[in-house]
């Protein structure tokens, strides 16, 4: 059965400066030294999380060149969010980039009101499931955290669900019992990474990315400081969870409207 290895980059942002947040994640993610399968960087990577709307770019933009050399250079997924525009519309945008230069997105459902987030951006439809290794892969950004019915795992249809934010450290409580929580609910490997370090507002953010397994045990932990770690998961454990403790399938049926 098919392990997957996982490089997280638990990162410092230059606030709204692309220039100089490429060239420290290129600098940071040029100490890969193992194989690895997937990359992931916060949400905003780019940028910081900003309303700042002049910074978008299109899907042929530097970051997007960026992450495809990334990707090539590691043979590995790179993952992240950038702030995008499309027909008039601004997206908080998820992007799975392949080695081969293919990519799949997925756009930010739940937009941070709180934060004045949907009064410039568009909130994303669609769901995605993206697969790895014979791994199947939820996407979502940051607020999307708090909504299970959104994450649910209707009838086991994913393994891992993926989140990338960027969470402020006044929150990290609700943080930190989120994920367990969706975890343990929807019976999948849950991978959240997370930014560190003040953005533009004087907002702190204690990074505190982690990966929990599908009964709640922590895989990988990491508060406060700037990191880039590498670890594996294993499908086994989702197969072998799922089987001695068939939960899904008692689930209530319900179904979404956009």
């Amino acid at each position: 059965m098919s392990n997957l290895k996982i490089t997280s980059f638990q990162a410092y942002l230059f606030w709204e400066n692309i220039d100089k947040n490429l060239q420290n994640l290129s600098l940071r993610l040029s100490s890969i030294r193992e194989k690895t399968d997937l990359i992931i960087l916060p949400e905003m990577f780019s940028t910081g999380f900003t309303m700042n709307t002049s910074l978008a770019e299109n899907m042929e933009g530097k970051t997007m060149t960026w992450m495809h050399e990334q990707a090539t250079k590691f043979d590995a997924v790179t993952t992240g969010s950038i702030i995008i525009q499309e027909k008039g519309h601004f997206y908080n945008r998820m992007i799975w980039m392949r080695p081969d230069g293919t990519y799949e997105f997925y756009d930010k459902r739940h937009l941070f009101g709180m934060g004045k987030e949907d009064d410039y951006y568009t909130p994303g439809k669609k769901q995605l499931i993206v697969e790895l290794n014979e791994w199947k892969i939820r996407l979502a950004v940051c607020y999307d955290l708090r909504f299970p019915v959104w994450l649910r795992n209707v009838e086991g249809e994913y393994d891992m669900l993926l989140i990338v934010a960027n969470w402020p450290e006044r929150r990290s409580a609700q943080w930190r019992a989120l994920i367990p929580a969706r975890a343990i609910e929807n019976q999948s490997f849950v991978v959240a990474v997370n930014r560190v370090g003040h953005d533009g507002n004087e907002v702190y953010h204690s990074g505190d990315s982690m990966c929990i397994d599908p009964v709640g045990n922590t895989v990988y932990y990491k508060p406060n400081d700037e990191d880039l770690y590498t670890f594996s998961i294993s499908k086994e454990e989702v197969i072998k969870t799922r089987r001695l403790f068939p939960f899904l399938r008692d689930m209530d049926k319900f179904s979404l409207k956009n």
